[in-house]
């Protein structure tokens, strides 16, 4: 693509379509910029766009574009294409930091993203100018550009907050330190200055406290893996600074916004965990300053109101107290009861309130409160902190604050039954407090896995909590009835398997409220609880003890898709599946209608895919279905064919990237419960799937070669019958994957099949260059995943088609090949071999190999006899070599960049274990004996002396047993 005025305004006219509400207009714009991204100077396009166009619109557009166009692009992975040729990735990094100092702050942050993502691949090696580039820009005095080389460096340092700690992370920090750490203190002075010299500009001031914000996070980033000298020499700079900062209040950067943090929150904010960072992580060096933090943040505390734009800032001051206390050396700030009455009373309990503003999330922004208060990613609410000042008051002082605390419980449980309309939050604060005294340590899994011995939990769960679950009237107090539900979720590994039944009914009758946030909690706790495990690994609530609720359950949770705001709800199709799983069998007869509502839903969701845990558990309730009925009557899986074809059909024709891994897993999966045949429907289809552009993309991988194993499993014959055309194309799928170092284990699988499954007579003009291919990718690049998948396929060769087979077409590529691959790699490398199926294929065809192959007794391979019978025995005695050379790290699927789906496995589509060799072998040792015992008889003497003369005496030794095993001997 030249850099001219045509392709310019072509360009602008696509970018325009690609903003149409219009899907027929906006798609094939989309299409086509995806099939242009990988042409020189497209992104070069992009970025003059964004400099020169006149339209504000399409400059923002063009901005967005490169930005995404970056993030899927700018990593070379191996294997990969290199999407950005050399001299436009040089081109992008000598223009795009001037041109981003120079963007509006939209257009900058954009850029700003782009730098981090460029950086983060490039940064130092290949770009060690950047930094200096940047730095330079601090003397312009320009606080717009400052502020923009402020946001690139926070997006490009951020990640050492997260980073595991290594020899090549000390060293780039070092670099960023010996260039940055000096100009940007000097930098923090001078802004700082400025405030004072403008203490009454309030357009001044506001880019001066954003520019401060971001010094402050740079700061945190720049300390968070070690206390760096330079920081720990301008400790008092920079900490005097901050406390200032902290008790400074000015009335001109006050907002009138209740709802928005203003600059000065954000700032005090950021401060309060740079405090926490060195109070819990250099708390010696920090030792002087903690003392006026500790009160500075305390007056904070006590004199900031209850509007939401102070959640941040209250949260994060709550969590520097809770990493203060929690340190020994610093529990004689909070010994005196007076101290720890005032925390609980000015801090704790206020902060545990709930709001108005918490009210109206609970009932218009259903989706981000459940977000915040189940998936714990609350951080930044006043609620959470709170509680985790708790939970580190209770290390040391666990008996005061219980005590005092059981004063509020009891006294907000006392409002509440005064008046229980008016003072229905008194109690949800009394729920809050208990939850947050009892829990000691949580997971995921079990919920509350340790909890303090002074609360009775038990006592609070029959007297409060399911007072609030029986209540006849489910939509009255929904904030109650959640808090009930969700004291159930999260004590229970805590309460007795008697209360749990009692509550599941109570659960499902809670299914129906017409709160999305009471109905999505009701459905959570029931998929929680369903996978509970109770003796013996059986789980804890049995399928028989839900027989009498069976049907109120599957009807009220499918009804619950049906309430407004939960048509897509990901907790209740975790329920449907997890039910599903749990019933199994005694759901039979509720399948018709089911799959009916399950297949509706999928084409609803298919025509756009926007909630991706939502759509996965659908396809795994999906896979259940089938799995559970065709369990009980294989014949029944023509009637889900008729169901979801249609639906399968839409979806493969509108080519939905995110549905194609799923719908061919649940294609493999009813593929497979088919006995020996493949359905015509099926056949029709099978062409399209050796279409190239499916295997372009990576999440399709996994599944399609699985679904064509599926095909080659019930129908190699009648493939290599009807469809013999075709077999060069499936060969070039084998060829494509072997090429990939991520892929080629799922290139061998293809291959396996192929072999074991098609008629020998089908591929035989195939072999030699399938070995070739094999031998080549050997010599370009040998890891040790593909010598271990080569291993096993040489092996099933060898059973498959006999020894004499296999010595003949290495001979026939080279002479004396077969040699080099026993001597090179089967001997030396057999050992590495994992999997039980796998070991036992390669003991079969080394069993072949040393008794059945002629030139292994009478040529130059006889040499090789004894060291390969050595390696057989050691395959079967000795510890699996896992070792890895130092030089191979895998790339994981999942780190390949991109918009592209990543593969997700559907677990309820499991693919049982196949064995190609099945019942035919039972013991390969016993085996291996008589065989040997079979070539002794055929040629006396010759086993035993060569045995005798180089077989070490331990797998002589073993090799014995294995012969009285098989009560045979050698002659």
């Amino acid at each position: 693509m030249e850099l001219n005025d045509a392709n310019l305004q072509s360009l602008t006219e696509v970018l325009r379509k690609t903003l149409d509400p219009d899907p027929n207009a906006r798609r094939p714009a989309e299409k086509f910029l995806e099939s242009v991204e990988g042409n020189q100077n497209y992104s070069l396009l992009l970025l003059t766009l964004l400099e020169k166009s006149q339209d504000n619109v399409i400059r923002v557009c063009a901005a967005v574009m490169f930005k995404n166009y970056i993030k899927r692009n700018w990593r070379i992975v191996e294997d990969e294409p290199n999407k950005i040729s050399e001299a436009d990735r040089t081109a992008i990094k000598a223009n795009i930091v001037n041109l981003m100092l120079s963007s509006p702050e939209q257009i900058q942050k954009q850029l700003s993203d782009a730098i981090s993502i460029i950086g983060r691949e490039d940064f130092p090696q290949k770009w060690p100018d950047l930094l200096t580039e940047m730095v330079t820009r601090f003397r312009s005095g320009d606080f717009h550009i400052i502020n923009g080389v402020l946001r690139t460096a926070h997006s490009l340092f951020k990640r050492y907050r997260h980073e595991f700690k290594s020899n090549e992370l000390w060293s780039e920090i070092k670099l960023v330190l010996d260039t940055f750490a000096q100009p940007l203190t000097e930098l923090f002075k001078a802004t700082i200055e400025l405030c004072q010299t403008h203490a009454t500009d309030v357009n001044v001031l506001k880019v001066l406290f954003s520019s401060l914000t971001l010094i402050s996070k740079l700061f945190y980033s720049l300390n968070f893996q070690d206390l760096p000298e330079f920081f720990e020499d301008n400790m008092e700079t920079w900490m005097t600074n901050f406390h200032g900062l902290l008790t400074l209040d000015n009335k001109l950067l006050q907002t009138d916004d209740e709802e928005e943090a203003g600059l000065l929150e954000l700032l005090k904010s950021q401060i309060c965990d740079n405090a926490a960072l060195y109070a819990q992580k250099y708390d010696e060096e920090f030792q002087p300053y903690l003392p006026r933090f500790v009160t500075a943040i305390w007056n904070l505390l006590v004199s900031t109101g209850q509007e939401v734009k102070y959640d941040l800032l209250v949260s994060n001051a709550i969590q520097f107290l809770a990493s203060v206390c929690e340190r020994p050396h610093y529990k004689n700030l909070f010994e005196d009861q007076s101290t720890l009455t005032s925390i609980c009373e000015k801090v704790i309990v206020p902060n545990m309130e709930f709001r108005s503003a918490d009210e109206e999330a609970f009932e218009d922004n259903s989706e981000e409160y459940i977000r915040r208060d189940l998936e714990g990613s609350d951080i930044d609410t006043r609620r959470r902190a709170a509680c985790d000042l708790v939970r580190c008051l209770c290390k040391f002082f666990e008996g005061p604050v219980t005590a005092i605390f059981s004063g509020y419980v009891n006294s907000m449980l006392g409002e509440y039954a005064k008046s229980p309309k008016e003072n229905w939050k008194h109690k949800d604060a009394a729920i809050y407090l208990v939850t947050s005294l009892a829990s000691k340590a949580q997971t995921q899994k079990h919920g509350i896995t340790q909890a303090n011995e002074m609360v009775n939990l038990i006592e609070f769960f029959v007297n409060h909590i399911l007072p609030d679950l029986k209540s006849s009237n489910v939509n009255e107090f929904p904030v109650l009835k959640a808090d009930a539900i969700k004291y159930v979720m999260i004590f229970r590994s805590q309460l007795p398997k008697e209360h749990l039944l009692q509550a599941v009914p109570l659960l499902i009758t809670h299914l129906q409220a017409e709160s999305t946030v009471q109905h999505t909690y009701a459905a959570h706790a029931l998929e929680r609880l369903f996978t509970m495990k109770g003796p013996s690994n059986l789980t804890l609530i049995s399928s028989a003890e839900m027989a009498p609720y069976i049907e109120q359950l599957l009807t009220n949770l499918f009804k619950a898709l049906t309430l407004p705001g939960s048509a897509e709800n990901e907790y209740i199709m975790k329920a449907i599946m997890r039910s599903f799983s749990l019933l199994q069998e005694t759901i039979v007869p509720y399948i018709p209608t089911l799959i009916g509502q399950l297949t509706h839903k999928l084409l609803l969701v298919s025509k756009n895919p926007s909630k991706p845990h939502f759509n996965h558990y659908l396809f795994e309730s999906l896979c259940l279905s089938v799995r559970i009925t065709c369990k009980a009557n294989p014949t029944t899986v023509s009637s889900f064919e008729e169901a979801l074809f249609p639906v399968f059909t839409e979806i493969l024709q509108n080519d939905v990237q995110e549905f194609l891994p799923y719908v061919f897993q649940v294609m493999s999966l009813l593929l497979e419960i088919h006995s020996n045949s493949i359905p015509s429907s099926y056949m029709a289809l099978f062409p399209h799937l050796l279409q190239p552009v499916l295997w372009e993309r990576t999440g399709n991988i996994p599944p399609l070669v699985r679904l064509l194993q599926a095909y080659l499993e019930k129908g190699g014959a009648s493939i290599a019958a009807s469809a013999a055309d075709k077999i060069p194309g499936l060969l070039g799928v084998f060829q494509k994957l072997i090429a990939s170092k991520a892929n080629d284990h799922q290139g061998f699988y293809l291959l396996n099949s192929i072999i074991e499954n098609m008629p020998p007579e089908s591929i035989g003009q195939y072999r030699k260059q399938i070995y070739i291919l094999l031998f080549q990718r050997l010599q370009s690049s040998k890891t040790t995943k593909f010598i271990k998948s080569f291993l096993v396929f040489i092996n099933l060769y060898c059973v498959k088609y006999g020894a004499i087979a296999l010595q003949e077409i290495f001979d026939s590529i080279q002479p004396k090949m077969f040699g080099m691959v026993l001597e090179k790699i089967i001997i030396p490398e057999v050992q590495k071999v994992s999997g039980t199926i796998e070991k036992k294929i390669c003991a079969v065809g080394i069993t072949k190999i040393l008794t059945e192959c002629p030139a292994m007794m009478d040529t130059e391979y006889t040499k090789l006899w004894t060291p390969l019978l050595q390696a057989l025995i050691g395959l079967f005695e000795l510890p699996e070599d896992d070792s890895i050379p130092d030089d191979e790290h895998f790339i994981d699927i999942e780190d390949t960049p991109g918009y592209q789906t990543a593969f997700s496995q559907l677990a309820f589509a499991g693919k049982k274990e196949h064995d190609p060799i099945g019942d035919a072998v039972g013991n390969p040792k016993i085996l291996l004996a008589q065989s040997l015992h079979k070539l002794s008889t055929a040629c006396p003497g010759r086993v035993p002396s060569m045995l005798s003369t180089s077989l070490n005496a331990e797998a002589l030794q073993f090799l014995q047993g294995y012969l009285q095993a098989a009560t045979v001997q050698l002659v």
